[in-house]
């Protein structure tokens, strides 16, 4: 073996080690490169394959000629005197070429199973399309859709993000992280809660709207562990490193249920629910709650009904118990049978579906003042029944439409009413 061989295998051993890289894996690509650059002579054969020896060192170019299956039929040697140098040359360049691919592929499989996962990194850069995070080794991708709305990503600072996707790309891996994802909740909780690491307690159910509000369903597998105690912690200092990650986002935890009743009435805390009456064929549940406590129920623009729905997957009709009076009360009244339309005149009258003669609302008011009605009802001493005035009646609908002077429900806080139909989104802006 020359010197000058034997330097070259050991600083590509040495490469090889300090990278992490085969030297195997160098040689065959330097063989390729060197193949390369032998065709480019004028000189060269059509075929052509270059051996390296791991021991020697020594670089051999051998010319093949090939039958029309592939099959080599001659082969000589052909490396040109100067080949060393052709060599040394591009030994350099595919070295550090093969480097930087091997280096880029470790970091995609360092990172390629771990969507899913939480990580720190520093801020970079930021601007109104995304926000770069320093991981270490590679850099994260926020995009602006993945970003909490408000919430300043200043240079420098620190921040927990959630791995949503790995992309690999001819520069490297390409991560792409989140800050609104309901995952970051959770992971959150597996850092701080040891029960939930261990398994102990379980997340069953999220639901959040990033930046604002977030309702977690707990669970506990062993009886003697309150999962919502274990998630709180000693006067609220788990839950309150989480909201300080989360810069200021209010986390609410429940516990988890398998009755649907007892997991929305956990949901919509921190209201007080008297009644839950379930319809499994849409899917809905009726809540029945206090007068006063109403607006605490469906929360700032329906916020806590919003997130209940998403967490226990029910859709969610909110009433006070004074609604459910009034609807009692209007249902259980006679309503006439029949439809308003227009006479020859122009006039609005109303036909009743029975039969019998159309009369205008200024005379149905008046039989029913008097007690008269449309002649049965006078003929028998009863009240007519009330019907809706033209001017409450739509075009073309249809009959049993409430009477003008039926009073409307009061514009009061108890005449609120809200109902919310789960979603599967991720994120949204605060109700």
């Amino acid at each position: 073996m020359s010197k000058t061989n034997f330097e070259f295998l050991d600083a590509l051993g040495q490469i090889a080690r300090d990278k992490g890289i085969s030297v195997d894996t160098l040689l065959d690509a330097l063989a390729n490169a060197l193949v390369a650059a032998y065709k480019r002579r004028p000189d060269a054969a059509e075929e052509a394959v270059v051996t390296i020896d791991p021991d020697s060192g020594e670089i051999r170019v051998y010319g093949q000629e090939l039958d029309e299956d592939g099959n080599v039929i001659r082969e000589w040697d052909d490396t040109p005197d100067d080949f060393g140098r052709i060599a040394a040359q591009t030994a350099k360049q595919v070295i550090l070429q093969r480097i930087r691919e091997v280096e880029r592929d470790m970091k995609y499989e360092e990172y390629a199973g771990r969507e899913g996962d939480i990580v720190t990194g520093i801020v970079q850069q930021t601007d109104n399309r995304y926000t770069l995070l320093d991981l270490g080794k590679v850099e994260a991708l926020l995009p602006q859709a993945e970003q909490v709305p408000y919430e300043r990503y200043d240079h420098g600072t620190r921040l927990k993000a959630y791995i949503v996707e790995v992309r690999k790309t001819s520069k490297g891996p390409q991560i792409v992280v989140s800050r609104t994802h309901p995952g970051l909740i959770k992971r959150l909780f597996e850092l701080e809660v040891p029960e939930i690491s261990s398994g102990v307690v379980e997340i069953k159910a999220a639901a959040r709207e990033p930046g604002h509000r977030t309702k977690l369903a707990v669970w506990s597998n062993d009886p003697n562990v309150d999962p919502v105690g274990a998630c709180v912690g000693a006067r609220g200092s788990r839950v309150r490193m989480v909201t300080n990650e989360l810069r200021g986002e209010r986390v609410d935890v429940v516990p988890f249920s398998d009755d649907a009743v007892e997991l929305i009435q956990s949901a919509l805390a921190p209201a007080r629910v008297r009644e839950v009456r379930l319809d499994e064929e849409t899917g809905t549940a009726t809540v029945v709650v206090s007068d006063y406590q109403l607006s605490l129920a469906i929360g700032k623009e329906g916020q806590n009904a919003r997130l209940a729905a998403r967490l226990t997957g029910w859709r969610i009709d909110i009433k006070s118990e004074s609604q459910l009076e009034e609807e009692a009360s209007y249902a259980s009244q006679d309503w006439a049978e029949g439809e308003w339309i227009e006479n020859e005149a122009g006039e609005m009258v109303w036909r009743p579906a029975e039969g019998g003669e159309a009369v205008s609302a200024e005379e149905w008011s008046r039989a029913a003042e008097d007690g008269g009605g449309d002649g049965s009802a006078a003929a028998t001493g009863e009240e007519p029944a009330p019907v809706a005035s033209p001017e409450t009646e739509s075009s073309g609908s249809e009959s049993g439409a409430p009477t003008a002077d039926v009073p409307e429900p009061a514009a009061s806080e108890a005449a609120q009413t809200a109902t919310v139909v789960p979603d599967t989104s991720t994120s949204g802006g605060e109700g």
